[in-house]
């Protein structure tokens, strides 16, 4: 039996998964953000731990036996928060969070004080990298950056809780711009830009390496055997790559997760900064992954569903399962700023084209199309990299919606496929990087491709539409820096 913990940004999702890579039970507990002023996004660590030993004890009242018999535990989060830590890894305030938009002066200043920023990461400096927010607590709370001894992304807090070691994966990592991506180690030249050196830095394994071992205080409060090996684990997207067998080239997919991302693994690193493709090492060695990535996905439609009182399956209800036309109404996705291709965190979300005529159905699809229209502009990004996409998978909780992924096919001109239980593929990814530092299998033994479940094609009508549309869609964007 294996355990995957995927701790996000709205929720930490645990699945159970035996020999046969089946899921034998699954728990998921919410999360909260907080936003002290507009643009700014954090999280107590407090509650990651709280809402992870939630799931476990639910899986202890639930699936005792199975539990019991977990040999090793792989962990999956949400890439690039800042979680600072006192002399007794005790946290100094709330974790900033991947969208937050607080620390774009400081790129500007990191991208001066080390030329060779874009050449050694693969990346631009942006606000939601790891890196700038630790020059902006510098400059900021002076006091909490002289405090910091230890620096971990939020999947390492969570695994020092379980464990009692300060150790990454190299994907996690490769998204705090102090890793050199070819390398796959700490740069020192990208820790001193920000002021830090590889003491405040966990030690670095890959994602399906053994890490650490469970507490044995843990492993008895949860009935277990014996202690569960800690495998290295994953970034959200290195490890939903894992869950559905993203491993070699020309294997892209889609995540509709709180974020999105299009995203496409490589055995050699093609980056393009100036597009805002991401280059992360995978969490299978030797190969990494370009992703175009987006601030808001389906958290887009969690907006609109609060804003109409309603819950998302009835927002999505009266749509059906395919558009027959694009909706009148146009919706730019930046609720939170956006990455691809823009670098834009102050940018903002609009709706145009309303009239009186215009219903709540218009403005739903809109946000469908807006989401996807933002993937197109990943998937534009991704190209000038070299990098062509034939056909993707999709993974997330966007993926249930069949009039969503409908509507992605045909904005992307190209086949997308779900697989069951799509939306819990980050922490089923996680569970396969746990199984591999157990039992030293081969990599694609154990990652396989799931059973795809559903292939929505492009309509040649729809396809013509959205490509007509596109363009009109683009000029809506209006820079705010």
């Amino acid at each position: 039996m294996y355990l995957g913990i995927d701790l996000g940004t709205s929720a930490v999702k645990t699945v159970l998964v035996d020999d046969a890579q089946r899921v034998i039970a699954s728990e998921s507990r919410a999360l909260a953000t907080a936003s002290p002023q507009s643009g700014y996004y954090e999280q107590d660590p407090a509650q990651w731990i709280e809402a992870t030993f939630v799931t476990l004890d639910a899986l202890k009242a639930s699936h005792a036996r199975a539990l019991a018999a977990v040999e090793g535990i792989g962990l999956s989060g949400q890439m690039h928060g800042a979680t600072l830590l006192d002399a007794s890894s005790r946290p100094l305030r709330p974790c900033i969070l991947w969208n937050d938009g607080r620390s774009a002066a400081e790129c500007r200043v990191l991208e001066q004080r080390w030329p060779a920023l874009r050449a050694t990461t693969g990346n631009k400096a942006m606000p939601g990298f790891t890196a700038p927010k630790l020059l902006w607590i510098a400059t900021h709370e002076p006091e909490i950056f002289a405090a910091t001894k230890l620096v971990l992304l939020p999947k390492a807090y969570l695994r020092l809780m379980l464990s009692g070691e300060a150790v990454e994966d190299v994907s996690d990592a490769s998204g705090s711009l102090w890793l050199d991506a070819a390398r796959r180690d700490w740069s020192d030249a990208a820790l001193a830009a920000t002021g830090l050196s590889r003491e405040h830095m966990p030690r670095l394994v890959e994602g399906c390496a053994p890490a650490t071992t469970l507490r044995r205080e843990l492993a008895q409060r949860w009935g277990m055997t014996k202690q569960p090996v800690i495998a290295g684990g994953a970034g959200d997207n290195p490890a939903g790559a894992v869950g559905i067998g993203a491993i070699r080239p020309g294997a892209a997919f889609v995540s509709l997760g709180t974020s999105g991302a299009l995203m496409a693994p490589t055995d050699r690193i093609a980056a393009n900064p100036d597009r805002v493709v991401h280059t992360f090492c995978h969490s299978i060695p030797g190969m990494w992954i370009q992703a175009g990535a987006i601030l808001s996905a389906a958290s887009c439609l969690a907006w609109v569903a609060h804003l109409f009182g309603v819950t998302e399956a009835e927002l999505l209800a009266p749509l059906g399962s395919r558009p027959r036309a694009p909706s009148p109404v146009s919706f730019l996705p930046y609720l939170a700023g956006e990455r691809t291709p823009h670098d834009d965190p102050a940018v903002r979300g609009m709706l145009d084209g309303l009239s009186h005529g215009t219903d709540r159905a218009a403005i739903v699809q809109a946000v469908l199309e807006g989401v996807a229209f933002a993937l197109a502009d990943c998937r534009d990004a991704l190209a000038d990299a070299g990098i062509a996409i034939a056909e993707a998978d999709v993974i997330g909780g966007g993926s249930r919606s069949r009039f969503w992924l409908s509507v992605l096919t045909n904005v992307l001109n190209v086949p997308v496929h779900r697989f069951a239980g799509g939306e819990t593929g980050a922490a089923f990814g996680a569970a396969r990087l746990g199984r591999l530092a157990v039992t030293g299998e081969a990599i694609g033994d154990v990652c396989t491709r799931p059973q795809r479940i559903e292939t929505f094609e492009p309509d040649a009508g729809l396809t013509d539409a959205y490509a007509e549309r596109l363009p009109a869609w683009r000029e809506l964007y209006r820079p705010r820096h």
